[in-house]
């Protein structure tokens, strides 16, 4: 059939997939044509001219780098974002590490596994999920912060050296009574750490009035186990199998001038042998040697205590003259012994009420401890050593 004037069989056939056939534009040319030329002028042909060897010579120089391949033995550079994250992983990854190092030799090994029951300890605390029995006492907060705080100065600073631990009842109740010295109740705080330590058993202290009706000391005091030195709160921790620890001398103890270090004062009218003989419970004395060097006790404003209601306010020689510094304990040497325990079950019943073998227990208990205070004293080789 004629095509506009020409026949089928004048026609070319061109094959389907082919590249078409040269000069029509879809051949292999890689230049344009004379007409093409002609159109765009002399300017766009000395343009063209330029890219082209322009391009030439950078396939020269790296034919890789022309199809976006990296060359040979040449790392490809990243792109700007891609490098940013990978330094930013990089040092995140060196932090983290440092942190986790940090962490080991602050807390030790196990410091992760700490601070994680710090956390939920914290938790707690915030929504309430605690316990505190009748007396005020508060295990948790005892466990985690107050005695958290006092371990270093015990271990680092006073170096407490401890023996007779064995004579505490690994069960049932117990008196700890013990020498009371140091200006500051010191003795008392570092004494029911070590039980806690050693026994891994909380010692319910009694304490004065005067402890409970001061601000804030007396709230801290009742959820760090004390309670008021009365017979009947003794009696009651007793009897339910609490370890208890009384310190007899009182005030007159820790109050005592510096000259008369280690010498016992009176026990009272051994109010705390009776509530023992109540409740059939053994008593342990308790010597402690190095209280009495961390506060010097040279002087007294007696005057201003006694406007300010308190049995004393010390001075030392470091205190008040450099004021809040003054308040830093000496590093003394500290040694912490516990005797053979005193049965009290083998009374007889109503033994309580008869006030001379209660004076005569408490006389006994007084002299153990006097004597074993004299034997350390020998056996320490310094003060601070």
């Amino acid at each position: 059939m004629p095509v506009w004037g020409h026949s089928v069989a004048d026609a070319d056939v061109i094959p389907i997939g082919s590249g078409g056939r040269p000069g029509r534009g879809s051949g292999r040319r890689t230049t344009p044509s004379a007409a093409a030329r002609a159109l765009a002028g002399p300017g766009a042909a000395k343009a063209r001219g330029a890219r082209t060897a322009k391009t030439r010579a950078a396939a020269v120089e790296s034919p890789a780098e022309s199809r976006g391949v990296a060359a040979p033995g040449v790392q490809a550079a990243p792109e700007p974002g891609v490098q940013a994250t990978a330094e930013a992983a990089v040092q995140g990854g060196q932090d983290f590490a440092g942190f986790e190092r940090f962490i080991r030799e602050t807390f030790g090994a196990d410091g992760e596994a700490k601070i994680a029951e710090f956390l939920a300890f914290l938790r707690r605390r915030l929504t309430g999920d605690y316990e505190v029995d009748e007396f005020g006492y508060d295990p948790e907060l005892t466990d985690q912060v107050l005695l958290s705080v006092l371990r270093p100065l015990a271990e680092k600073w006073f170096r407490v050296e401890v023996r007779g631990v064995e004579n505490i009842p690994d069960t049932g109740g117990a008196l700890i009574v013990a020498n009371h010295s140091g200006t500051m109740p010191l003795d008392g705080l570092i004494t029911q750490l070590i039980i806690a330590d050693h026994t891994n058993r909380p010692l319910r202290t009694l304490a004065a009035d005067l402890v409970f009706q001061t601000p804030f000391v007396g709230e801290l005091a009742r959820k760090g186990g004390a309670t008021l030195a009365s017979n009947d709160d003794a009696e009651r921790l007793l009897s339910r199998g609490n370890l208890v620890g009384v310190w007899p001398e009182g005030f007159k103890g820790i109050g005592k001038p510096f000259s008369e270090r280690y010498k016992l004062q009176r026990f009272g009218r051994g109010g705390f042998v009776s509530a023992a003989m109540r409740t059939g419970v053994p008593i342990v004395p308790c010597s402690i040697v190095g209280a009495e060097e961390i506060y010097p006790l040279v002087g007294n404003m007696a005057s201003l205590a006694r406007l300010l209601g308190v049995p004393y306010i010390p001075i030392t020689p470091f205190f008040p003259l450099l004021g809040p510094l003054g308040l830093i304990p000496l590093p003394s040497k500290w040694l912490i012994e516990f005797g053979e325990p005193i049965r009290t079950d083998d009374f007889a019943e109503g033994a309580a009420d008869d006030p001379m073998l209660v004076f005569n227990v408490t006389d006994q208990v007084r002299e153990t401890i006097q004597q074993t205070l004299y034997a350390l004293l020998m056996q320490r080789r310094s003060v601070f050593f």
